[in-house]
């Protein structure tokens, strides 16, 4: 049979060109589109001043500041809560104990009357085959049940107690919880404000951070400057009571050449309080010298936050260890160091007082003297000495 031919039409090949065209077109609407869109947006942000970026990151610190002493204080509960807690625990533990010794003899003494049997006094008279015997056999009972009752009422004493004590355990267990809960909180809210902090510097170029560093070194210059200014003030004061103190006491001595007798007994009794007066100075300016020259051993230590000692410190560890060589105890934050001792006024300060900064009282040194203090700064920084008018000062006090 003849093969028949296909009626079918010959497929043509066709070069097709239209996606292309169409896919440039859409690029090229793209394109535009983009265009307009950015000719429409709003400018970026502007980049913000150096200065602006220094009071930031200054800011930042003094929060990271203030949550430090918030850590510092929760850590100082925390210590104090586990130490009420292991305290009541081993309390617990000892009362347990004697609650066991009173139910092993209250033990005892349920066996032996389970042994003898228990016998109607009237009974034991009739069978008794001495009268007196029985009544002496009576006494040695009932003193045995006064001591069978008195072991029963120290069991329930002791179990009274320990009940107690358990229960005061278990509260003291619910407050570490929450002061630890607390502790973790300040920590995390430390490490966010530092973070951001360090986040801001990176951003900035060579040229800004050398432009950051210049600002530093104005703001330390005046405040050295003022710092200066308090020391000669300090210094005239001192000079003025100086002239002031040797002029009362050549008119003393003026007024007491009068009489021999009654002159020298004058005499006497003006020096007795002036010794006294000097006792009392040079009692705190022997303390003050053994908390700066502490002090002045820690300088190049860093700044850790949290940190008492003795490879590191934070401000209010610094000045805690400080006046510890003197003999002083102080609290760790330095919201309860301010409460110590006695306040005085800034040109009043004397070597060893501390002084305060910022409102919110999250910043301590050491004042040495000329306006000068010894303080651990700020992360990234080591203990060092620095005018007190570097920071806005809050107030200032002398802890013994």
């Amino acid at each position: 049979m003849p093969v028949l031919a296909s009626h079918r039409k010959p497929r043509t090949k066709v070069r097709t060109t239209t996606p292309a065209v169409g896919f440039t077109t859409a690029a090229l609407a793209s394109v535009t589109l983009l265009s307009t869109q950015s000719a429409t947006a709003a400018p970026a942000e502007p980049k913000p001043a150096i200065e602006d970026v220094q009071k930031k990151v200054d800011e930042l610190y003094r929060q990271a500041g203030s949550a430090t002493q918030q850590y510092n204080r929760a850590k100082s509960a925390s210590t104090a809560q586990r130490t009420k807690v292991d305290t009541l625990l081993s309390d617990v533990a000892k009362r347990t104990e004697k609650i066991n010794e009173a139910r092993r003899e209250l033990g005892a003494y349920a066996a032996e009357q389970y042994r003898t049997g228990g016998i109607a006094p009237t009974a034991t008279f009739f069978l008794a085959d001495d009268p007196q015997a029985y009544f002496d056999q009576s006494r040695l009972m009932s003193r045995s049940t006064e001591r069978q009752q008195k072991a029963v009422d120290d069991f329930r004493t002791q179990q009274a107690a320990a009940s107690k004590k358990r229960a005061e355990a278990v509260q003291s267990l619910e407050k570490l919880t929450e002061t630890q809960t607390a502790l973790r909180s300040s920590k995390q809210n430390v490490q966010t404000k530092l973070t951001e902090a360090r986040s801001l510097l990176s951003k900035l170029t060579a040229e800004e951070k050398a432009r950051l560093a210049e600002l530093e070194r104005k703001k330390e210059a005046e405040a050295k400057e003022k710092a200066e200014k308090l020391a000669a003030r300090q210094a005239a004061e001192a000079k003025e009571r100086e002239a002031a103190e040797k002029k009362a006491r050549e008119e003393a001595a003026k007024e007491s050449g009068g009489g021999s007798g009654s002159g020298s007994g004058t005499g006497t009794s003006p020096g007795t309080g002036t010794g006294t007066g000097t006792g009392a100075g040079g009692s705190y300016a022997a303390k003050a010298e053994k908390v700066l020259a502490f002090a002045r051993a820690q300088i190049g230590k860093p700044y850790v936050w949290g940190a008492a000692g003795p490879s590191s410190y934070d401000c209010s560890g610094l000045t805690q260890a400080a006046w510890r060589e003197a003999g002083v105890t102080l609290p760790r934050t330095t919201w309860d160091q301010v409460e110590v001792g006695t306040r005085v006024a800034t040109s009043d300060l004397q070597p060893g007082d501390l002084v305060f900064f910022y409102d919110d009282i999250s910043h301590v040194g050491i004042y040495k003297g000329d306006g000068m203090m010894i303080h651990a700064p700020k992360p990234g920084a080591n203990v060092r000495e620095e005018s007190i008018y570097y920071m806005p000062i809050y107030g200032s006090v002398r802890p013994a």
